[in-house]
């Protein structure tokens, strides 16, 4: 079906980031005129945490995006009309100059927050102490302020978002992550012995300490671990004063070359950190080895089961227990049946909710609550 609809997507936000690449490409599919007024600034900034924590490095990037602004706002009074006006994550810092976008345009503006800063900085990733938390709080406040029309990634992260920012919950939609088929096209299981894989930042959401415990437990299959970020130096320092045989790990891998090593792979790992933060989403790494057709093995949480269903395409263990999540990897491992069956209906799951027109939909869905 068709939808006859133009929508501004504007700002700073990461044009690369699979985010706003899966939302935009499903709504192009769906009819969609999606007109991207947008200057790059995040995707200059590889190590954001890193790059964002001194003074010069902050001062930099905000140079740049107040520069970006410059440049943006006389490009959206000639470009006609438009049924909305979007703030593409991160759109926390894109929040205030897109709702005045939005007033010269005549549109509502719809924010994709998708997460917190204050959630992730201050409380799952405990970078920030009481002052700087209470000041993304007030980021994160001031964003949602702006919206008509704020996007979560989860039932679970609106639920949350509305009563932790005080905020009607039915200025909330709900728009999963999904993932590029393209990118991470169905395969068959692999020949030969099973293994694992899994890719992300190296923060504590993921749950690195349990996935590195439950390789050292006997009968657990190789894990190839790929990735950096805030916990690369106790990782370095763990695998160096204790090897783990069956666990090895790449520091980073383009975003390109990821289908390959999710097809390489028999399981795909998801994540098993006890945050609050943890239990609230269904991470980009799950849909896309939903895509590829790969059984995800990760943490029972309530976010993730809007997603997975634990038996049928995945695997469920309890957050930070590296006995359970060694005795599914062997589990599956010794069961290739069980992979092949468990793996397509991972990815017959993708298609009903994940695909970029699936997400597409899910977006058109929370856009026509605004005319209602």
């Amino acid at each position: 079906m068709t939808v006859e609809r133009r929508i501004a997507w504007i700002g700073t936000y990461e044009r690369d980031y699979p985010r706003s690449r899966v939302l935009i490409a499903g709504l192009r599919a769906r009819g969609v005129e999606v007109v991207e007024i947008h200057v790059p600034v995040w995707e200059r900034v590889r190590n954001k945490t890193g790059d964002l924590s001194g003074a010069r490095g902050a001062a930099s990037v905000g140079a740049r995006w107040i520069g970006a602004w410059a440049r943006l706002l006389p490009r959206v009074r000639s470009t006609g009309h438009f049924d909305a006006v979007v703030a593409g994550y991160p759109a926390q810092p894109d929040a205030p100059p897109a709702w005045l976008a939005a007033k010269i345009l005549k549109a509502p503006l719809v924010v994709d927050m998708m997460i917190s800063f204050a959630d992730t900085l201050a409380g799952d990733r405990g970078l920030v102490g009481g002052v700087g938390g209470k000041v993304l709080w007030g980021v994160d406040r001031t964003a949602l302020a702006a919206a008509d029309l704020a996007i979560a990634d989860t039932v679970c992260h609106a639920d949350w978002m509305a009563e932790h920012f005080r905020v009607p919950r039915d200025r909330f939609g709900v728009v999963p992550v999904g993932a590029e088929p393209d990118h991470f096209p169905v395969t068959p299981q692999p020949d030969g012995p099973a293994t694992a894989v899994f890719y992300g930042k190296l923060a504590p959401l993921h749950g690195v300490t349990t996935i590195v415990e439950a390789a050292r437990r006997p009968g657990t299959p190789p894990i190839h671990m790929i990735g950096a970020g805030q916990l690369s130096a106790w990782l370095d320092r763990e695998l160096t004063s204790r090897p783990v045989a069956t666990l090895r790990h790449t520091p980073w891998v383009p975003y390109e070359q990821l289908g390959s090593e999710v097809a390489a792979a028999s399981i795909s790992l998801g994540v098993f950190g006890t945050s609050d933060k943890a239990s609230r989403v269904v991470p980009n790494k799950v849909f896309q080895a939903m895509a590829a057709g790969r059984p995800v093995v990760t943490a029972d949480t309530p976010g993730i089961r809007e997603a997975l269903r634990d038996g049928v395409d995945g695997v469920l263990v309890p957050a930070g227990d590296a006995t359970a999540l060694a005795a599914a990897l062997a589990d599956l491992a010794a069961d290739p049946v069980l992979r092949a069956t468990m793996g397509q209906a991972a990815h017959e799951r993708f298609n009903q909710i994940g695909h970029p027109e699936r997400v597409a939909d899910a977006f058109l869905a929370a856009l026509a609550t605004l005319s209602r």
